[in-house]
């Protein structure tokens, strides 16, 4: 873990170029694991990119009512924020009623709206089409609002070992303004803007399925919202729904989703259409420099 730890953080000293760095993973004979921006004989890439999702498939989708001879498309919006979609109708055959140009439309929080009217030109045979629907969270129309973030931690002091730009993990849309701060597992994560909290993870462990690891967002009243990713399994402490106060008690920290060691990765973020992308942030204080684990320093 030292190693990994190490190389995590001297990675960004002198780079903060946005394009994803190739990375090679060794192991040796006692099954330690290392990492380096140099091959070695029996390593292999290991290239991070930007794939922080989060599965939205069970809380916005689409709800086809039919009848006899008529189709009522809904989109049902389960989240407590508002969801921007677009859908629209390709191989349509006996089909009345389908827009020409694709529905793009802004659906409020926990909302059921209809968004199309199908009937079929012939009755007795069925309505032949293919739905395509995409979304994303959050109203793009809002402008983001000034604000300096205080510390979304409590202890320290911790310093950041990665910050807007870093190339190893920071370059995609979704990342590139974030600030991973190193810091031990178990340190209590606290809002750093009011809001509510609109998408938890909880249960994961390790690695997991999710880049993001364990996580809560908080959507703010000026539309962005505030992502804690890596947080330790089991340690939640708010729901889907919660509104959240500066300084509330969200989770403790974490080295779970793809973390090459114990650290918090904070980011704000917006819609800007149709896709979420990081914004620039400050914290009302100075942030240190990295770190120097090989004498134990947080």
């Amino acid at each position: 873990m030292l190693a990994r730890l190490l190389f995590f953080c001297g990675l960004f000293m002198a780079s903060t170029s946005a394009v994803a760095m190739t990375i090679y993973k060794s192991t040796d004979a006692n099954g330690v694991v290392s990492y380096s921006d140099q091959p070695t004989k029996g390593s292999k890439v290991f290239v991070f990119r930007d794939r922080m999702v989060e599965h939205l498939e069970r809380q916005v989708y689409l709800d086809i009512k039919k009848q006899k001879g008529v189709d009522v498309v809904f989109v049902r919006n389960d989240l407590y924020a508002p969801v921007e979609v677009e859908l629209s109708f390709a191989g349509l055959s006996n089909v009345k009623g389908a827009p020409s140009q694709p529905i793009r439309r802004v659906l409020p929080a926990r909302s059921n709206s209809r968004l199309a009217l199908l009937t079929a030109i012939t009755g007795g045979k069925p309505l032949v089409y293919t739905p395509s629907f995409q979304y994303s969270m959050g109203d793009p129309s809002g402008a983001a609002q000034s604000y300096r973030y205080p510390f979304p931690w409590r202890g320290g002091p911790f310093r950041l070992s990665q910050g807007a730009n870093g190339q190893y993990s920071h370059f995609g849309a979704k990342n590139r303004y974030a600030m991973d701060i190193a810091m031990p597992e178990g340190t209590p994560i606290i809002a750093a803007r009011a809001g509510m909290v609109v998408k938890t993870e909880n249960g994961q462990s390790g690695r997991g399925n999710d880049p993001s690891g364990n996580f809560v967002r908080v959507l703010h009243d000026d539309g962005t919202m505030g992502v804690y990713l890596h947080l330790k399994q089991g340690s939640v402490s708010v729901r889907e729904g919660q509104r959240v106060g500066v300084g509330s008690a969200l989770a403790l920290s974490g080295n779970t989703g793809n973390s090459s060691g114990p650290h918090l990765h904070f980011v704000v973020q917006r819609n800007t259409g149709l896709g979420l992308v990081s914004i620039p942030y400050q914290f009302n204080q100075p942030v240190g420099a990295l770190p120097n684990f090989a004498l134990g320093k947080q």
